[in-house]
């Protein structure tokens, strides 16, 4: 079986009414994606940003007519900001499966693997945390966890606290328990965030007593041998002291979510507090460590 697939390309705040009129025309798929891997960074609370050049793709059956789709679209092209527009024929394919042999097994310094549910992981005395790609919350696969994972791997984490400070998916708290930390604390501002790393867990065999989820607010009062934070520059200057305050003297702190440009802002909020700072930089991206004075 074929399929039928529009693609055009258009500006910020005229995608409703494309969208509205490829549904009308029967779509079975819509999909926006960046036309120019521009990433949307610190929108407000309750913020949904797009961005300003979105690619929108529509799925179509086959015996689909869409000749007055294609003639909507191309007299609206001025109005609508069109400023490209493709109708091209697929072929059918095992969607999921494709989607699941795009993602392989995933190495982190020298022993750290990360594997999803569909791949057997072998026996061979490496750390291995079992995780599934998804959109939501960091899978290792975003250039700022894999800076994380990788300091992970080349530290000695053994009977050390450990505080993950935005945790998503909880990737960072769990590798840091599996690689030998006594306990984690896991927090996030979202629910969903705190439920994930919950399920990933169990998933990976956590003993439940050994990590605790909650909200910032209800943080316990109490000081870590290790704090990690990836989440983003701007709030991670903000909470330079909330950070720093939950560090004991001699603990480390990781912080990722940082673009290369942003370094001057870390380092002013940071650098004063901490001996042996240090900046490693991935693609764009950097990791801040250091050790609290």
């Amino acid at each position: 079986m074929s399929w039928q697939q529009i693609v055009c390309q258009t500006t910020s705040g005229l995608q409703d009414t494309i969208v509205d009129t490829m549904e009308a025309a029967g779509a079975v798929s819509i999909t926006w994606q960046d036309t120019e891997d521009d990433p949307i960074l610190e929108p407000k609370p309750g913020e949904m940003r797009l961005w300003d050049n979105l690619t929108i793709t529509a799925l179509y059956e086959e015996t689909t007519d869409l000749a007055p789709l294609l003639l909507t679209l191309e007299s609206h092209k001025a109005e609508w900001n069109i400023h490209a527009l493709q109708h091209e024929t697929v072929e059918d394919q095992p969607w999921e499966r494709a989607w699941m042999d795009s993602f392989q097994p995933m190495c982190f310094g020298e022993r750290l693997w990360i594997y999803p549910s569909w791949h057997e992981a072998p026996d061979d005395g490496t750390v291995k945390l079992l995780l599934d790609p998804g959109l939501a919350f960091g899978t290792g696969t975003h250039p700022t966890t894999a800076l994380c994972l990788e300091w992970l791997d080349g530290e000695d984490l053994s009977g050390m606290d450990v505080l993950d400070y935005g945790c998503g998916s909880g990737i960072l708290a769990i590798a840091a328990l599996k690689l030998g930390a006594n306990d984690a604390v896991a927090t996030d501002i979202d629910p969903q965030a705190l439920q994930a790393t919950l399920d990933n867990a169990e998933r990976n065999s956590i003993n439940p007593s050994q990590l605790h989820t909650c909200y910032p607010e209800h943080l316990p009062s109490r000081t870590y041998d290790i704090v990690m934070a990836n989440i983003l520059a701007g709030p991670l200057v903000e909470l330079s002291p909330v950070l720093l305050a939950a560090l004991r003297p001699g603990g480390k702190l990781v912080l990722s979510g940082i673009l290369a440009t942003q370094a001057e802002s870390i380092e002013n909020a940071y650098k004063n507090a901490l001996t042996d700072f240090a900046i490693t930089q991935k693609d764009d991206w950097i990791r801040v460590a250091g050790t609290c004075r």
